[in-house]
């Protein structure tokens, strides 16, 4: 099997175990009473299942992109450079001049 579905595989399993986990802690202390609603309902198992499917998914795209955002290269070249100087700003006076009464009284 190739390095990178193997890489795919792993997470997306660990991605799927912590939402298991997030899950049993949302319904082991009753977050928005979702331990009542998933118990006392007849669907309760197809909630639980929806909730773990998609939590699933998300946790398993989240581990998959840290996994594969910390396989990058270091860049272990010295990163100098000439340091720009400082930009100063200067003032620069502007003329304004009020319009006149007549032009102001046309509007």
């Amino acid at each position: 099997m190739p390095k990178l579905v193997s890489l795919y595989i792993r997470n997306v399993a660990i991605g799927f175990a912590l939402a298991g986990a997030f899950v049993a802690i949302l319904v082991w202390f009753d977050v928005a009473h979702l331990r009542h609603l998933i118990f006392g309902s007849d669907m309760g198992l197809v909630a639980l299942a929806m909730l773990v499917v998609a939590n699933g998914v998300i946790f398993a795209g989240v581990q998959f992109a840290i996994a594969v955002m910390s396989m990058a290269e270091r860049d272990d070249t010295p990163g100098g450079g000439l340091r720009a100087p400082a930009v100063v700003p200067v003032p620069v006076p502007v003329q304004a001049t009020a319009p006149s009464a007549r032009r102001r009284l046309r509007r």
